[in-house]
């Protein structure tokens, strides 16, 4: 008889609690050859683990058995968990709403109720004391299923009809469905298998959206639906060819035009239509590799932030309307080594600039007559950027603020007058106070000389005496910077004693493009030293005790936990690993994988002997030995399209393999969900609770408070 997932979950687990002492499951070996094109082998003993179906009876027996595990191994801290869980829920204001913006003519919101998981996205017309039209309510939609959210919406130019996107598996394919919002229907047409990316045109009866590649999820087509039409013949817009790019579309700021932008690691390139009639796209400039822009239209021209003619940190010009070369670009705003240019928004007497400088976000106004100012901030670490502003004919700018210490607020400032106005700060309930909490900022020298900048909070009257638990965070990959904002989930460590350092590792953009350039590629290592150096030297300033740190990282992050467990072991005591892309080499030699293409210039393409050399140097899978590893949590969602389930499932199985420590190693997956976790707003907490007691017991600080 075959054996089906159930029987063979119980045979696991019944292994696993053998004597009611929990031991991780036992998984077999079968060794697999993966080839290199150059000759290069190496055996994968846990390469079976992957199934692209997601049906394997044996593979998903194995996963059970690992949750089976993971219940067992962390049941006495279930009342830790509760508690928790229990302590950040009641500081969140649970019938709480989104700050109201104004586009064509209607006020729109998000709001949630008490008790609720999922948001109710509603507008009112004119004002906000008028009836309230309740767009979509999620929690009405997500009843039934394990997984549910609600992606891109896109209202048509009359206001008339909504479309939306949603995912019921966590995997990013998504469905795009229809609302008339008049009759408050929903519509007959459904697209499926789309990124989520779409655009109305003005005819408020065509929607453009891009369209998933079934296998490698890469966004490869641009269609176009005519409502009360077959989406099976949905007329092709345009088809992407090159496998490295991704694909988006939307409007411009006036309007005008419908824009095709494609990504690469490298290069961009826009492409445009009247949205009053598209039928034929433009290209403003044509791609060249290593000339990076995105473009904007307003008031009759181009505005583009490039990082061409040699401007690192990027600088903006201008370009005439119906431009299609860069030769027609005019400089706008100059290059600055100091300064990285991240993005604009454009206004009718203004434009407002996003800047970063020193590791810091700052936003730059400049006026129609030349005449620049920088919005004010009153703390040494923080994070600020410019927020919705969907109207362009208002003086008032609207920027978001928060610090390690101060909850995301809402400002919106008076270009003309210089009034200032707070329009909403995010409720914190339980009792906390800002003042009760202190930020710096500290400057770390790498082992190369670089100084690396490190924020940091901690509750009032911490002593460094080099006693303190620590957990430290980082990412440093993809350009994505970490910024020092408000973190809603940390409060019960600090209040608990703990310190929490943010380390902006090179491989982020905190201190500009060269930042950077500096963590990828043949320059990935710099990324791992960096977070070790920063360990490194907290201790020995006495933030944290050696014996106490912790270290969390997320996806690209958790190939830097990877990293420090083989290069640092010693350093870290616990590790928390989430969706962690640890099988760097068998990843990126295989184009099948989703996202392994558009990311040979982040990593570098295997196929290349040198980039594999490197890349196998540090790869987590492949460097795992024989020694004692820190306490190791790992999780992983079965549907992830953004790092597969398998990596850190072999990854876990070659290491409690190797490992000949005794710290516990728990692997969690969750069957129902993708790289992003649960769905739901608390939810989403019942696995950081989890993670948190974890980590709070290997540390020693589970019970005091």
């Amino acid at each position: 008889m075959k054996p089906t997932a159930l029987l063979l979950a119980l045979a696991f687990a019944m292994t696993a609690h053998a004597a009611d002492l929990p031991t991780p499951p036992d998984v077999a070996k079968k060794p697999h050859v993966v080839k290199a094109p150059f000759g290069a082998e190496r055996v994968d003993e846990y390469y079976w683990l992957r199934d692209d179906t997601r049906k394997d009876p044996v593979m998903l027996a194995y996963l059970n058995a690992e949750n089976a595990y993971a219940n067992a191994q962390l049941a006495p801290l279930k009342p830790l968990q509760d508690k928790l869980y229990d302590e950040v829920v009641a500081r969140i204001k649970q019938d709480d709403s989104s700050v109201p913006y104004m586009e064509r003519g209607y006020w729109y919101y998000t709001r949630y109720e008490t008790g609720q998981d999922y948001p109710i996205h509603a507008r009112r017309k004119g004002s906000m004391d008028a009836a309230e039209d309740v767009l979509l309510d999620v929690n009405a939609m997500a009843v039934g299923k394990d997984y549910y959210a609600v992606g891109a919406r896109d209202i048509s130019q009359d206001n008339r009809l909504l479309a939306y996107a949603d995912d019921s598996n966590g995997r990013r394919q998504y469905t795009i469905r229809f609302k008339d919002l008049a009759a408050g229907k929903t519509l007959p047409d459904v697209i499926s298998g789309s990124s989520g990316s779409m655009a109305w045109a003005d005819d408020n009866k065509t929607l453009f959206y891009v369209e998933n590649d079934p296998e490698t999820l890469l966004t490869t087509r641009v269609k176009k639906h005519v409502l009360g039409t077959d989406p099976k013949h949905d007329a092709l817009v345009y088809e992407e060819g090159d496998d490295t790019y991704y694909m988006g579309i939307g409007r411009s700021r006036d309007d005008k035009y419908i824009l095709i932008v494609l990504d690469s690691t490298v290069s961009n390139e826009v492409r445009y239509a009247p949205a009053a009639d598209p039928q034929t796209f433009a290209v403003l400039a044509p791609r060249e590799r290593d000339v990076e822009y995105d473009a904007d239209h307003f008031d009759g021209h181009w505005v583009i932030r490039t990082n061409a003619d040699g401007a690192k940190n990027f600088k903006l010009a201008t370009a005439a309307d119906g431009s299609t070369s860069r030769e027609s670009w005019k400089d706008w705003i100059a290059h600055d080594p100091k300064v990285y240019i991240e993005g604009f928004e454009l206004f009718d007497g203004f434009t407002a600039i996003a800047e970063r400088s020193e590791g810091l976000e700052r936003v730059r106004v400049l006026k129609t007559d030349g005449r620049g100012e920088y919005v004010t901030a009153d703390e040494p670490a923080y994070s600020m950027g410019l927020d919705v502003n969907t109207e362009s004919g208002t003086p008032w700018l609207r920027y978001s603020y928060s610090s390690m210490t101060t909850p995301g607020t809402t400002f919106e400032l008076n270009i003309a007058t210089g009034e200032r106005r707070m329009l909403k700060q995010q409720p914190v309930l339980g009792g906390f106070e800002s003042k009760n909490y202190v930020t710096e900022r500290v400057w770390v020298p790498a082992r190369d000389g670089t100084k690396v900048p490190v924020s940091l909070v901690y509750r009032k009257g911490f002593k460094r005496d080099g006693s303190a638990a620590m957990l430290q965070y980082g990412y440093g990959s993809y350009g994505a910077s970490m910024d020092p904002g408000f973190n809603l989930g940390i409060i019960s460590l600090l209040d608990r004693g703990m310190v929490y350092a943010l380390a902006h590792i090179r491989g982020g953009q905190e201190m500009g493009r060269g930042w950077y350039e500096d963590g990828k590629l043949f320059n990935k290592l710099h990324s791992f030293t960096d977070f070790i150096d920063v360990t490194r030297w907290l201790v020995v300033n006495k933030y944290a005790d050696c014996n106490r740190v912790a270290a969390m990282g997320g996806s690209a992050g958790g190939l830097l936990m990877g990293a420090i467990t083989n290069m640092a072991p010693d350093d870290y005591r616990v590790i928390v690993s989430q969706v962690p892309f640890v099988d760097v080499v068998t990843t990126m030699l295989d184009p099948s994988i989703p996202l392994t293409t558009n990311e040979y210039d982040e990593w570098g393409n295997p196929e290349n002997k040198a980039s594999y050399d490197y890349m196998l140097a540090y790869s987590p899978y492949d460097n795992l030995k024989k020694r004692d590893y820190p306490a190791i949590f790992v999780g992983t969602g079965l549907w992830d399209s953004q790092v597969q389930y398998w990596e850190p499932a072999k990854y876990v199985a070659r290491l409690r393999d190797l490992d000949t420590g005794s710290r516990p190693v728990v692997f969690r997956i969750n069957m129902e969900a993708g790289h992003g976790g649960k769905s739901g707003r608390f939810r989403r907490y019942r696995e950081m609770a989890e993670q948190q007691a974890f980590m709070l017991d290997q540390l020693g600080v589970a019970e005091t408070k």
